[in-house]
């Protein structure tokens, strides 16, 4: 079971982003998954996540601005990004409570994608 997320990039004050995250492998159940950020010599910090009913929740700093979404058919989460503001630079990590034929629950990390927000 893997996490790849994807669809970072460089991106002007005031644009947007979406950022994608799909789960490969075995998988054969999804529960709650999440996105993390991390900037250069910061710890990494919870962004948003969407409960397995769907129900989204965002740190202060993102509400308003970015949108959690998932799509259980196609076992990925989404996260649009508007308004981009320079504090926003850091690396995206998803998470995600992914239920394996042979392990059971566990919980996956994607590989991480940039975002840099930049004019």
């Amino acid at each position: 079971v893997q996490l790849q997320a994807s669809g970072g990039g460089l991106v002007q004050p005031g644009g947007s982003l979406r950022l994608s995250c799909a789960a490969s492998g075995s998988t054969i159940g999804i529960n709650r998954m999440a996105w993390f950020r991390q900037a250069p010599g910061e710890p990494r910090k919870w962004v948003a996540t969407i409960t397995a009913r769907g129900s989204p929740s965002y740190v202060d700093s993102v509400k308003g601005r970015f949108t959690v979404s998932r799509d259980d058919a196609k076992k990925t989460t989404v996260l649009q990004m508007n308004s981009l503001k320079p504090e926003d630079t850091a690396v995206y990590y998803c998470n995600a409570d992914l239920r394996d034929a042979a392990t059971g629950w566990n919980t996956y990390w994607g590989q991480g994608t940039l975002v840099t927000v930049s004019s």
